[in-house]
């Protein structure tokens, strides 16, 4: 019996590894549909949201109740939003990409503290929504750091357009003290459970909409790095 020739040997390599790689590539975009448009793992990296989600839990992250959007990963292609079947509610938490120029790709949660039209205050670290106190158990004051001035001026800035108190000349807003403001339509105000170390809407303003991509479902897995160790207590939690 004559041996295979190496021509015949390419020519069946060629045909093996181009149907590893038909698999390979379907596999990848159902992948990506599924991450659009109905689900997504979520790390969580930094401690703005602490006591309620830490560093180092994983989130499933639903993205068909907002509207899913399909996105090509790293390179930020996004297309071909698809209908939402709720809108995100106040007090509820919620991922969304960055508004920043600087950052475009990265998702962050936070909690909605105020949606369209609600007229929002902070007086001495307390929220209040439509003149009424906001009752937030889940909200962490360490006092770790005072406002930088550059950034005070930021905050005046993008606020002054919304503020709707008597004497806008001598508002002077700080990350503790700010408002009244109102949300504008297709907007929501957002804040980290962490007051003092979250970045939030009281720097970059409101948040669009259309940049709010799901809602954390469940902690799969929690993992914490000093000492090294899974915190089970947290597995299977909803966030809330």
């Amino acid at each position: 019996m004559d041996r295979p020739s190496l021509l015949e040997r390419l020519r069946a390599f060629n045909r093996w590894t181009n149907s590893w790689a038909g698999s390979i590539a379907v596999a990848v975009g159902i992948w990506i549909v599924l991450r659009s448009y109905l689900i997504e793992a979520f790390r969580i990296p930094s401690a703005s949201m602490e006591n309620t989600l830490l560093v180092g839990d994983f989130l499933f992250v639903s993205k068909v109740i907002y509207g899913g959007e399909f996105e090509v990963p790293l390179i930020g292609f996004r297309c071909c939003r698809a209908p939402s079947f709720a809108e995100p509610q106040r007090d509820g938490i919620v991922v969304f990409r960055s508004v920043e120029d600087s950052t475009p790709n990265l998702n962050i949660v936070k909690r909605v503290i105020g949606a369209a039209s609600d007229t929002l205050q902070m007086k001495h670290d307390t929220v209040y929504r439509n003149g009424r106190r906001l009752d937030e158990p889940y909200a962490l004051h360490l006092g770790s750091h005072g406002d930088d001035p550059a950034q005070l001026e930021k905050i005046r800035a993008w606020q002054l357009p919304q503020y709707v108190g008597r004497d806008s000349a001598h508002y002077h807003p700080s990350t503790h003290d700010w408002g009244p403001i109102v949300v504008p339509p297709g907007h929501y105000f957002v804040m980290g459970d962490n007051r003092d170390e979250s970045y939030d809407s009281r720097f970059w303003g409101f948040l669009p909409r259309a940049h709010i991509v799901g809602k954390p479902l469940i902690i799969y897995l929690s993992i914490a790095t000093d000492p090294l160790r899974i915190r089970w207590n947290r597995m299977l939690r909803r966030p809330h």
